[in-house]
């Protein structure tokens, strides 16, 4: 039976509609700014700390292997426990692990401003990342049950979503004010009052929902999926930041191992973590693989732009945190936006043509050179932010209703699960690339320099930078342009790569997402 419903039909939701004619009404608008809240906070969470990293590093004077638990571990301990708090808002009720969440994250939040060690501010971002691994799928599980009208469920995740880009927008503005005027940890303490509303009115605007049937925990298969997805994101982040090596691939290889194992007890299980069958479900497949990549593609390139705006255009972090508002405003833009056209047309329409246009995006930044690129770049991004936008809000959508109402924990988990993926995937295999072309060019074309020089030249961009700065002006100049235009070369075949994945993602949205109906009917 499961595989004929549409993912924005469910028999329970349709019947408690029919019979009580639940449509979300004032309060469950006003709630959902409350959901709301701690999105933007945890997208501001993941950019304020890279404006702050110069002025830890200079405190705190960490190890550069401190520095990179410093900013891992929280993503590391997000993505492995996403599917674990699923299962567990589930259980013990959504508004509660929402509030459970909040109650750490504020705590954890005050010990991290207040750090005197690298040791102390890596356990306080383990904390951080144990508690906003609540927020996601208890914010998006509590939208499933609170907005049960397709119509309007689309419409609170397409708020959902433009909370986080707000977040991202927000961020690098207010964290960089805050680091004009106090110490790195105030950006720490931007989470305590966040957090201090939430707790106070979480439990008069949202409702409490659980799954009335469901059996008990099972830990070991918690154990299975942590193990499993941070031995992956492990293996993962190793090839981003060296390339492929024998300890990242046995460690993705033991992830997918352990993984299988998962897979095959939620097989034997009465009450599973992940109900397998969803994934029978042809439109939610499709949907749970194009939210994977779609996320692989803008992460991907995230890493680049970055590097162009401030190693080769000079600009400093919050100059091009400004830069990138516009990326930010297409988004915030196209989720709002998404809804009114999925009531209007066929969402497969809505999201082939928003693949397409993020196509066209990818495409635009292919012509950014070293010396004329930033305003292809803006415009670029702002494109495929406004074509990426709709796809994110109307597959989440399509894949938190494939799940009945008691089962939406989980399928907002697996849905963040798969972002966490796809934007490490991203980093991975698209920085690889980059990489590998930057070195082949630079390579092939390096001035006479020692042995020692070269080598970190050929390392980085931001490398080749400071070899520069201590050869004679003429190598100089001449080291720096063949850096700068290897690196270019690297973003530009990565901006092909986005937009070949962003035209198969339409063609593969048109044939299995097709059937699909408009919200609402």
């Amino acid at each position: 039976m499961m595989e004929n419903l549409r993912p924005t039909e469910n028999p329970l939701t349709d019947t408690i509609l029919e019979t009580q004619g639940l449509r979300a009404g004032r309060k469950e608008w006003i709630g959902l700014a409350v959901i709301a809240l701690p999105c933007v906070l945890y997208s501001m969470d993941l950019t304020v700390l890279n404006l702050a990293i110069p002025h830890i590093t200079i405190d705190l004077e960490p190890s550069s292997s401190q520095l990179l638990w410093i900013v891992d571990i929280y993503g590391f301990l997000v993505a492995g426990l996403l599917m674990t708090m699923g299962t567990l808002g589930d259980r013990i009720g959504r508004r509660k692990l929402l509030l459970m969440g909040a109650v750490a994250f504020g705590a954890a939040s005050i010990f991290a401003a207040s750090s005197k060690t690298p040791e102390m501010l890596i356990l306080a971002r383990a904390v951080l990342g144990i508690a906003g691994a609540t927020l996601a799928p208890s914010t998006l599980s509590l939208i499933r049950n609170m907005f049960l009208d397709p119509k309007q469920r689309t419409v609170a995740i397409g708020v959902w979503v433009a909370s986080y880009s707000a977040g991202g927008a927000i961020g690098p503005v207010v964290g960089g004010a805050m680091l004009e005027y106090y110490s790195w940890g105030s950006v720490f303490l931007i989470a305590v009052p966040v957090m201090i509303l939430l707790l106070g009115l979480g439990p008069f605007l949202l409702p409490e929902f659980k799954d009335p049937d469901a059996g008990k925990l099972d830990f070991l298969s918690a154990l299975l999926s942590l193990t499993a997805v941070l031995a992956m994101i492990f293996g993962l982040k190793k090839i981003a930041e060296g390339g492929v090596g024998w300890v990242s691939i046995a460690s993705i290889a033991v992830g997918i191992f352990i993984g299988k194992i998962f897979l095959l007890r939620q097989r034997r299980l009465k009450d599973p973590m992940i109900d397998l069958n969803l994934f029978k479900v042809p439109a939610f497949s499709a949907a749970l693989t194009i939210y994977t990549l779609i996320t692989f593609i803008a992460f991907g390139g995230f890493i680049f732009i970055f590097q162009y705006m401030q190693f080769i255009q000079k600009l400093s972090p919050m100059k091009a945190g400004l830069l990138a508002l516009p990326s930010f405003g297409g988004f915030i833009i196209g989720s709002v936006f998404a809804p009114m056209l999925a009531h209007r047309v066929r969402p497969v329409h809505v999201i082939t043509g928003g693949l397409v246009i993020a196509a066209l995006g990818f495409g635009l930044i292919t012509q950014v050179d070293v010396d004329n690129g930033m305003g292809y770049l803006v415009v670029g991004m702002l494109i495929y932010s406004l074509g990426l936008a709709p796809v994110i809000t109307l597959t989440t959508d399509l894949i938190v209703g494939a799940a009945p109402p008691e089962r939406a924990g989980v399928a907002s988990a697996l849905s963040e699960t798969s972002s966490e993926f796809g934007g490490a995937l991203g980093i991975a295999v698209l920085g690889s690339i980059g990489t590998a072309i930057y070195r082949i060019r630079i390579t092939r074309d390096i001035p006479p320099i020692s042995a020692n020089l070269a080598d970190e030249a050929t390392e980085t961009l931001g490398g080749a930078a400071s070899v520069a700065s201590k050869l004679p002006q003429e190598h100089g100049i001449q080291l720096l342009g063949t850096a700068n235009e290897a690196f270019v070369t690297g973003m530009q075949v990565n901006s092909v790569i986005g937009a070949i994945i962003a035209v198969g993602l339409a063609l593969l949205a048109a044939k299995f997402l097709k059937t699909v109906k408009p919200s609402g009917h």
